[in-house]
């Protein structure tokens, strides 16, 4: 598999593992099948997995398919999410959230661990659950003054080895983030033909997912590329329930013509998304949200075959989905 410099870290490969789908959080799958896709991963040229706590068994599940002793040359994400708690309070949240996900690994350390919930101006309103924003989203202040120091004092203990951001969010608030030093060493930028986080904000409002792209290339901070298939609505069917109003199910609806582009080459959509996504400029990385073998060896077959050749990419945005 090819590989990419990563920021400040290091070559990865082109794919990443995400902890998501084998953790159960886009439909069911069983622990067996949840190891097997670990393996085939490894097998693949894969050496990065995207785990956090919030991802159900996928912590467990490492820690079960590797007891503590990684393949060689592999790479460990964990996430926190902490909302905007008194500045206080921000080491010791992170603190015990990475024990107890060092523990599921078996893990004395990892690689990367990411603030995993949006941050915003300190006077930010979201236009829906915004008297939720704490539990949500960090503002700014609180990620400079508090957060920031949290994620140095982690490293210089030896926990972690770099720390990063979500890039979904306000954008203005992200793109600060990456500049202002000291900033991280990762970011996690939605990269899908949409521009679409989906459900993954409340914002509603253009996410800049390429501009947040541009800014940490400009920067040095390395890009995980996330939602390449936008959640299933770059694919054939969303395969779990929801709402017809859901940020997603009204992606899949917009994505229609995508659908239709793919048919009339005779390609899966979401082989195509993937490689879409595999050819945005700056993207180092680009998470899975496989569940299973079976979808894992589709994503290896669209890193083989590489990005499109730049007449399908040209006509796939001339479709104006984003």
């Amino acid at each position: 598999m090819e590989k990419r410099r990563f920021g400040t870290i290091g070559e990865v490969s082109r794919l990443t593992l995400g902890g998501g789908g084998i953790g159960q959080v886009w439909g069911s799958t069983s622990r067996e099948e949840g190891i097997a896709t670990l393996k085939l991963a490894v097998d693949g040229g894969i050496d990065v997995i995207d785990a956090a706590p919030g991802y159900k068994v996928c912590e467990a599940l490492i820690g079960e398919a590797f007891g503590g002793r990684l393949p060689e040359g592999m790479k460990i994400t964990t996430k926190c999410g902490i909302g905007s708690p008194p500045a206080g309070e921000v080491y010791p949240k992170f603190r015990a959230s990475l024990e107890q996900s060092l523990a599921a690994m078996r893990l004395e350390r990892v690689d990367l661990f990411f603030l995993h919930n949006e941050i915003c101006p300190d006077d930010f309103a979201y236009p829906v659950d915004n008297e939720r924003l704490s539990e949500f989203a960090t503002a700014w202040s609180l990620y400079r003054d508090a957060v920031v120091p949290a994620f140095e004092r982690l490293k210089q203990e030896g926990l972690i080895g770099a720390w990063g951001i979500t890039g979904v969010g306000v954008p203005e608030a992200i793109i600060d983030a990456l500049q202002e030093a000291p900033r991280p060493q990762a970011v996690q930028a939605v990269a899908n033909l949409l521009d679409s986080p989906g459900g993954l904000t409340r914002l509603r409002t253009p996410a800049r997912p390429r501009d947040i792209i541009a800014t940490a290339q400009a920067n040095g901070v390395g890009v995980m590329g996330i939602r390449a298939v936008q959640a299933g609505a770059l694919t054939r069917a969303i395969d779990r329930p929801l709402d017809p109003d859901h940020p997603d199910a009204r992606d899949f609806v917009r994505a229609a013509p995508f659908r239709a582009l793919c048919d009339r080459w005779g390609a899966d959509p979401a082989i195509i998304a993937h490689r879409y996504a595999l050819g945005m400029d700056g993207v180092d990385t680009l998470v899975l949200g496989v569940k299973n073998r079976e979808e894992l060896r589709q994503c290896l077959d669209a890193e083989a075959a590489g990005p499109l050749p730049p007449e399908e990419t040209a006509a796939i945005d001339a479709l104006r989905l984003r």
